[in-house]
């Protein structure tokens, strides 16, 4: 069992190793900074030109317009670098301006990232509480290792996979090497696919301290997906399964599906591509992290089954509480907390380019967790006659999930319904899952993190008011084309994500076992 685990680590390993010697010797990506005396520059400093723009294209210098705005973008670059020449001291002082707005970013992104971080140790609350006693220790070190096990997977290769072809990212100085993404090109539209540069964060030039602080920033978010699984599957699952299939999600799971999304990848240009709106719009993860993780869970709790004295013989489930409500509750929090970090981080500055919205992001879960937690309180209350202590706490998470996608493109009304929906969808999803589809998720992870983040992804399209990060507008707001982007992006998830998952596992289940011996349970 245990040389089956360092097979797959191996071949995860060999796989970044053969990724970085496809590329040409003579690769021509850009050089990294990984000092960081270069990054930050006069060149950051808002509405500041200075490098002369890129030569035109033969077919561009037919079209007059084209060539006008080249001659005129030449004109006003020459024009500030005769200025700066002239006056040095202004040109000291504006690349001490261009540095202080890229160090303002560093420092932003990466304290959001340590509180996306700390959300590991809400999940491992909540996971562990809604368990029985006996299987605290089991549960919380699955949640405790993936963190370890799935940062692994994802520097040797998941990251390239993802952001390997985002063509840098301005906010953080440029982060120019990852700039290398594999895509195929079908009646003259491109579909990017996956990410070539970064495998180990050395290669293709990625050697550099703005892809360092994109790598934290988004290797907690996969952290997050990953850790999603152990709630759906706690209680049965065998440690060696478990260390494998995070292994699969780190690596090439949520890497490939975030490339669709954040990296260049073809879900980002069904805008560009089709009309469709802005192509799929997620701000801060609701389908990329959420749904990623729900569907994953759903997958392996299907082949896992039942924990045994779950339902009896005529279907009927039984309820098996968890050991410690007060521990969940704190979790609860402690993620409440954390995402904080998850949405204003997720602008990746706090510096110019409308990146005060971060105030906005902030108040906007607030509201989702508010109505979130009444909504899902209400039902269980009215339903069942007496308040739900776990279930308050997954409407509370249910809120947060589905804002998570649309924070940074609705207003307050907008966060305060679509967490009043999701406090109710929780609800309903749960008693689905566990009462018709007979499927066991201890901890309703599937429901909270899953159909809350398809919810997330779908509410895009309507609720959008165009005023956000981008001119994301959904279908009340006068585009009824945006709400189309996300529900192709809810048939990517259901048709491509959770079906790779679940043939994934199935391979593991058959190699090592997915379930523990009734003995061990």
């Amino acid at each position: 069992m245990t040389k089956r685990i360092v097979t797959l680590f191996a071949t995860v390993a060999l796989l970044g190793i053969l990724g970085t010697s496809s590329l040409r010797a003579d690769d021509s990506s850009p050089k990294g900074d990984p000092s960081g005396a270069n990054t930050g520059t006069i060149s950051d400093v808002p509405n500041l030109v200075v490098s002369p723009p890129a030569e035109l294209s033969a077919a561009d210098k037919q079209d007059p317009a084209k060539v006008k705005a080249h001659e005129e973008a030449r004109k006003v670059s020459d024009e500030y670098s005769a200025e700066l020449k002239a006056e040095p001291l202004a040109a000291k002082l504006a690349d001490a301006v261009g540095h202080n707005k890229i160090s303002i970013n560093f420092v932003w992104t990466l304290i959001t990232g340590f509180l996306v971080m700390f959300m590991q140790a809400g999940f491992a609350a909540v996971e562990t509480g809604l368990c029985r006693a006996k299987n605290a220790n089991h549960t919380i070190m699955m949640n405790f290792m993936v963190y370890g096990i799935g940062l692994f997977a994802y520097w040797v290769c998941g990251f390239a996979l993802q952001m390997g072809g985002a063509a840098g990212v301005s906010s953080l100085g440029g982060a120019a090497p990852l700039s290398g993404e594999f895509a195929l090109h079908i009646a003259g539209k491109t579909w990017g696919l996956w990410g070539t540069h970064g495998f180990f964060l050395t290669q293709g030039g990625t050697y550099d301290v703005a892809v360092m602080v994109l790598f934290l920033f988004e290797m907690v978010f996969m952290d997050t997906a990953a850790t999603i699984v152990p709630g759906g599957c706690a209680e049965r699952w065998k440690f060696a399964a478990f260390a494998m299939s995070s292994v699969l999600i780190a690596a090439i799971t949520y890497p490939l599906f975030a490339n669709w999304a954040w990296g260049g990848g073809w879900l980002s240009q069904l805008g560009s591509n089709y009309g469709l709106g802005a192509g799929y719009a997620d701000f801060a993860g609701s389908g990329v992290v959420h749904a990623v993780g729900g569907l994953s869970a759903l997958a392996c709790a299907i082949i896992i089954g039942p924990r045994i004295g779950k339902y009896n013989r005529d279907g009927s489930s039984n309820a098996i509480p968890g050991h410690d409500i007060t521990m969940v509750l704190i979790g609860c929090f402690i993620l409440a907390f954390g995402w904080f970090g998850f949405n204003p981080g997720s602008t990746l500055g706090a510096s110019a380019g409308g990146n005060l919205r971060i105030a906005t992001l902030a108040v906007d879960p607030m509201l989702a967790v508010a109505t979130g937690f009444f909504r899902a309180g209400f039902y269980m209350w009215v339903r069942y006659g007496k308040p739900d202590a776990s279930m308050g706490g997954n409407g509370l998470l249910a809120g947060l999930v589905a804002i998570t996608a649309p924070s940074g493109f609705v207003n307050t009304i907008g966060a305060a319904i679509i967490g009043l929906v999701a406090g109710l969808i929780v609800c309903l999803s749960v008693e689905y899952i566990d009462r018709i589809a007979h499927i066991d998720d201890p901890v309703g992870a599937i429901s909270v993190h899953g159909t809350c983040g398809l919810w997330g992804v779908i509410s895009v399209g309507l609720f959008a008011d165009g005023t956000g990060m981008s001119s994301v507008k959904g279908l009340f707001y006068g585009d009824p084309s945006q709400l189309v982007a996300q529900l192709i992006v809810v048939g990517t998830l259901l048709g491509c994500i959770f079906t790779l998952s679940f043939v994934f596992n199935l391979l593991v289940d058959y190699f090592v076992g997915q379930r523990v011996s009734p003995e061990s349970e």
